[in-house]
């Protein structure tokens, strides 16, 4: 019983690798109704249960069409996009030759037409998030300058509290930005030791792979990068000879970039985080008031508009910017020659900054990221050398404790995000 048990846990797990078996494809219907209708599913999009009921259906066609409204009813129709519900499930033959999966689309379409708050009300197991079981997560620290940009990529793994190497980047790339969105690793842009870059390339844990995608379509440095919504934007930065305002956007779909409204002040070395469905700018430096800046700014992705809130008490440029417990933390960062061990903490609800505790060595353009009730800052410089420390910062105590085990080597300008560890 035990190991039917961990077998389940573990095909949750990896449903998107198990899907494409062909032992799935030979299940009973109940064996596959009770592992699409599992809250626990670790899965980038909805989509993924779509799909497997569609093969599924598909590898015995003339046998199973007609299970095809029992299968539907555990397919989270509601949480698809607006236009994957119109061109791929609307479209669908097998949906189209049922009524009750017809009637499965409407209610899903009548979720989207709905305003918030009537959205709350309209509850069934269709419209629940799944809650996957949380995996092992690593830190990751891609590339950095160490004094010059480098190739090195190692990783944290926080229950065995060491530093292991993985696989290098395929070229040399400091002052990107980055992201783990479904699945990978994205490091956007940055510096390769003589330009600007306009180059991407995405990293596969499982494989401990690098492959290239689409290049953005400006060349950005000290940019910020971040996920909303499911799509990549990269925002503001250097590009060699000015601070940009300019924002775009990478659709994983497409492997396209596209440009959005851009930000009303210039901000390179910025830092970005998303709180509550909008994205910020925080701080950074511009080029054309020569000034580093306590300016924040917020996108709104429904109405393609960035818009002012709340400044910092201070101005920084190269902060390390992180979201933990829906509150927006800028930590540290320089003001001209002044590098600080300060951190200030936005509540986008009050719209309010405030200080919490300083961190136990000046930092600006540290990695930051936020993983088990922590916000984790890595590397960064002081002013004259490069850190290879890390230190956390405990909301719950308002304390920072240095990390025992340090990189390999210290850097600035590096890379960080939090992963799950392959199994």
């Amino acid at each position: 019983m035990y190991v039917r048990v961990l077998l389940f846990l573990q095909t949750e797990q990896h449903f998107s690798d198990v899907v494409l078996s062909e032992e799935y494809l030979n299940l009973g219907v109940e064996q596959v109704c009770s592992l699409i209708s599992s809250d626990k599913l670790t899965i980038a999009s909805e989509e993924k249960v779509f799909e497997a009921v569609i093969a599924w259906v598909n590898h015995d066609k003339d046998v199973r069409q007609e299970l095809m409204a029992r299968l539907m009813e555990h397919v989270r129709l509601p949480l698809l996009s607006r236009e994957y519900l119109v061109q791929r499930v609307e479209e669908e033959i097998l949906v189209k030759n049922s009524s009750a999966c017809k009637d499965y689309l409407i209610e899903a379409m009548k979720y989207h037409l709905l305003p918030t708050e009537q959205r709350a009300l309209m509850k069934s197991t269709r419209t629940k998030l799944r809650t996957p079981a949380s995996l092992p997560k690593l830190m990751m620290v891609v590339g950095g300058q160490a004094p010059k940009a480098i190739r090195s990529v190692e990783c944290y793994d926080f229950k065995e509290e060491r530093w292991h190497q993985v696989a290098e980047l395929p070229s040399r790339r400091c002052r990107a930005g980055m992201v783990y969105m479904g699945g990978m690793v994205y490091a956007v842009g940055g510096f390769n030791g003589s330009l600007r870059v306009r180059t991407v390339d995405s990293y596969d844990p499982v494989k401990d792979q690098w492959t290239s995608v689409a290049n953005m379509q400006d060349r950005r440095s000290t940019l910020g990068a971040a996920v909303l919504n499911g799509l990549l934007y990269a925002v503001g930065g250097f590009d060699g000879s000015t601070g940009l305002s300019s924002v775009e956007v990478y659709n994983l779909k497409t492997n396209e970039w596209f440009h959005v409204a851009p930000m009303n002040t210039r901000r390179s070395s910025v830092g970005v985080g998303v709180v509550g469905g909008k994205l910020y700018a925080v701080g950074g430096y511009d080029g054309a008031s020569r000034q580093c800046l306590s300016s924040v700014e917020c996108y709104d992705a429904n109405t393609n508009e960035w818009t002012y809130v709340a400044e910092m008490s201070t101005r920084r440029s190269g902060a390390g910017v992180g979201v933990l417990n829906n509150l927006l933390y800028a930590v540290g960062g320089h003001d001209g020659p002044l590098v600080r061990k300060s951190v200030e903490v936005f509540d986008p609800v009050a719209s309010t900054w405030k200080q919490v505790a300083d961190m136990n060595m000046c930092r600006r353009n540290a990695g930051v990221c936020a993983v088990n009730g922590l916000l984790y800052v890595v590397g960064g410089d002081d002013g004259s050398c490069n850190l290879s420390t890390v230190e956390y910062y405990n909301p719950t105590t308002d304390k920072w404790t240095v990390v025992s085990s340090c990189m390999s080597t210290g850097r600035s300008y590096a890379g960080v995000t939090v992963i799950d560890k392959p199994l």
